[in-house]
This record gives C-alpha cells, structure tokens and sequence, in this order.
C-alpha cells in the first residue's frame, strides 16, 4: 500500500478543484453539487463550502445513494427534489474513476430530465475505464494497472488516498 496523496495534498487538491468550478460557473447564479454516498459527498460538501467561500455561487449540496457494486439492481436515489434540478447546472461528485461505472449509472439518473449541463469532479481519475465517462475536473490523474485499486480515506484530520 502506497500513499499517493497525503492530508494537506488532498486539501490543496479540493482547494484548486473549488476554483477550477467557480471559474467555470461564471455566468450562473446557482448550481447544484450531487455527491455520491460515502467520500463523494464528503467532498461535495467540501467543494461546496470553498466556492460559497470564494463566489456569490448559490450552491445547492445533495447525496446520491446508489449500490456501488450493482447500480442497476436499485432506484439511485436523491437527498433532494429531483424536480428542482430541472434545466439546472448539475455537478457529478465523486472521490475515484475507477472501472466509471458508478458515475455512469449516477449520470444516467440525471439525464432522465433537461438539464442546463452536467460536469464531473473526482478527486483521483484512473486511466483505466470499461465505462465511457470523463472527469471534467479531478485533482490527480494516474496511470494503474487493472489489478491496481485506489482507496481514499477522508476525515477533517488525517485524510489519504491510497494505492493498492
């Protein structure tokens, strides 16, 4: 097991995503930044705090609940009105890339309505994929083996990512 980013990396790394959003959000008023359960909420609501922080952004936080393992086999569910997201600007959050299927699926949700645009923010993106998707924002970019797994632990004192 291989540190691949320390606690202070990861904050840097949220930090300069924060930015890269709210430089691309320039002409909206609001956005809506979905997180998948688990450390892609945690950093939705990071990244959130940084762009409320440093923009007049109204930011809307939601959670996306979908089985990571098998999400076809369950509704994806949302913490929030789906009806509210309509023609809105959607931000997919999530803490790897790693086969894309997740995010893929948690997409798939949000295309069932008009939406203004949808982006993707992870935190580390892989190279490997099986599932057509792209991050449009991540904070490191590294090159696996398909036997290779990245595992990322976030708390507000001692947060790591991990190569397996």
């Amino acid at each position: 097991m291989q540190v691949i980013l320390n606690h202070q990396q990861i904050q840097q790394k949220t930090i300069r995503l924060g930015h890269q959003i709210i430089e691309n959000c320039s002409e909206e008023n609001n956005i809506f930044i979905g997180g998948i359960i688990g450390n892609g909420y945690h950093l939705a609501k990071e990244l959130s705090k940084i762009i409320m922080q440093n923009s007049s952004l109204n930011v809307e936080v939601f959670e996306i609940e979908i089985d990571k393992e098998e999400p076809w086999s369950k509704g994806i569910k949302l913490s929030m009105d789906e009806a509210k997201l309509k023609y809105g600007f959607i931000i997919l959050v999530d803490d790897v890339i790693n086969s894309g299927k997740t995010l893929q699926y948690a997409l798939m949700k949000f295309l069932e309505q008009p939406t203004k645009s949808i982006k993707t923010v992870v935190l580390v993106d892989r190279t490997h994929r099986r599932y057509p998707i792209k991050a449009d924002y991540f904070g490191l970019g590294l090159s696996t083996t398909l036997k290779d797994r990245i595992e990322i632990e976030l708390n507000e004192t001692d947060a790591k990512a991990y190569l397996i």
